[in-house]
């Protein structure tokens, strides 16, 4: 069912005369820039979760709400901030966005308590919700189309390497100085690339502010919450993002126990996995265009499923090769699933990938808090238990799609249901 684009006319990139090279070059940079700073404030806490828990005596679900409810608060303020976007620019919304959110990075490591550590990162993730609500809008707008592939690549290069980089700097400035001196160390990154986007970052050339009008943007909103197909995209984004979140939050716990007993620098230092994603990203396009969508998901639920039962071994290669498959399965099922919903989506895009963006990170804070809570209960093989449910259940969705591909006649497909 096609829903109503609230987004007012705009020149668009691709019929826009490009950037010169200096300045295609300055927007890469800035979006890198930003991006990188946006992931490493978003899971900055993830590798300090055992430290934290620690200091604060409290089990691994209570300690892993200062994850989870950063990606609560930016699930809960992505699709307001589109909207904004949409009326008051992608630049001044990106600036103020990464301004508030690194000011309050600042603010973390003087938290005096867990509860005020939690409320602080719920807000440092709405802060956050302006960037994904802006930055893919700002470069489809400035850059010819060529270019805007590029840049945004670089973009989810730089989310990639701000999740790696902030995840290990954290867990070995903790080793050495304690989890508050790593959050201050995260901190001072994220000023660092705050400073760096708004210095590069050139002023927009075609964008054009659109009114604000609830009801047309709560009829594009309700369209798109009506379309099966896009239902099913957003239940695998939540599902897939679930299952990850619910290994990598959890991880940490596993890797400085027995049988393994890893330093927190060492448990730290696996997250330099994530730069698998990056490549199993990149490529998504490909096997998309050989396999089909349900293809591809299913190559990367099969990719994901071997690699956690691989971590239920207690050797560390076999545990580390798991985390591979499940970092490159995960990543690329993400980018098949969040690259279906804009092609799929034939009006309102901006408010079905904000919607998209809401179930993802919602599946982080499912998978997060609730993976941590069964790992309590029923430490690793339990965890694994929890991830297997999610990914068959992803699964199970894709396969129904299959057989009403197979089964409905075409014309009666809701558009782009048999690509």
């Amino acid at each position: 069912m096609p829903s109503v684009d609230t987004r007012a006319p705009a020149t668009p990139g691709a019929s826009a005369p490009p950037f010169v090279h200096p300045q295609r070059t300055r927007i890469n940079l800035a979006l890198f820039a930003i991006g990188m700073a946006t992931f490493a404030m978003l899971f900055s806490t993830q590798a300090l979760l055992p430290d934290i828990a620690a200091a604060y005596a409290v089990s691994p679900d209570r300690a892993s709400w200062t994850v989870s409810a950063t990606t609560v608060g930016l699930a809960l303020a992505v699709l307001p901030l589109s909207t904004l976007s949409e009326r008051f620019g992608r630049v001044r919304l990106m600036t103020v966005s990464v301004a508030t959110a690194a000011g309050l990075a600042v603010l973390l490591p003087l938290a005096p308590d867990l509860s005020s550590l939690i409320a602080l990162r719920a807000l440092q993730g709405a802060a956050l919700a302006g960037i994904p609500a802006s930055a893919v809008a700002y470069l489809s707008e400035e850059l010819d189309a060529r270019a805007t592939v590029g840049a945004i690549g670089l973009f989810i290069a730089g989310n990639s390497v701000g999740g790696m980089s902030g995840r290990v700097l954290t867990g070995w400035v903790a080793e050495g100085a304690g989890w508050r001196a790593a959050l201050a160390a995260v901190a001072a990154l994220a000023v660092v690339a705050a400073l760096t986007f708004r210095l590069l970052l050139p002023k927009a050339r075609f964008f054009t502010p659109a009114s604000l009008r609830p009801r047309a943007v709560l009829a594009s909103v309700v369209g798109h919450l009506r379309w099966p197909l896009l239902l099913r995209l957003y239940a695998i984004g939540l599902l897939l993002m679930a299952a990850f979140s619910a290994v990598y939050t959890v991880i940490g716990f596993r890797l400085v126990a027995e049988p393994f007993g890893l330093s927190a620098g060492l448990a730290g230092s696996v997250f330099v996995i994530y730069l698998v994603g990056t490549v199993s990203s990149a490529v998504s396009g490909p096997v998309l265009g050989r396999l089909g969508r349900r293809g591809a998901l299913y190559v990367a639920i099969g990719t994901t499923v071997v690699g956690l039962l691989l971590t239920l071994t207690a050797s560390l290669p076999a545990v580390l090769a798991g985390l591979v498959l499940i970092t490159g399965g995960f990543f690329f099922g993400h980018a098949v699933a969040s690259g279906s919903v804009s092609r799929v989506a034939t009006h309102g895009k901006a408010q079905a990938s904000a919607l998209y963006q809401v179930a993802y990170y919602l599946g982080a804070s499912v998978g997060g808090t609730a993976g941590a809570a069964v790992y309590h209960r029923a430490e690793w093989s339990g965890l694994v238990t929890f991830a297997l449910v999610a990914l068959v259940t992803t699964g199970l969705i894709t396969l129904y799609a299959t057989a009403r591909a197979r089964t409905a006649p075409a014309a009666s497909l809701e558009p782009g249901l048999a690509a």
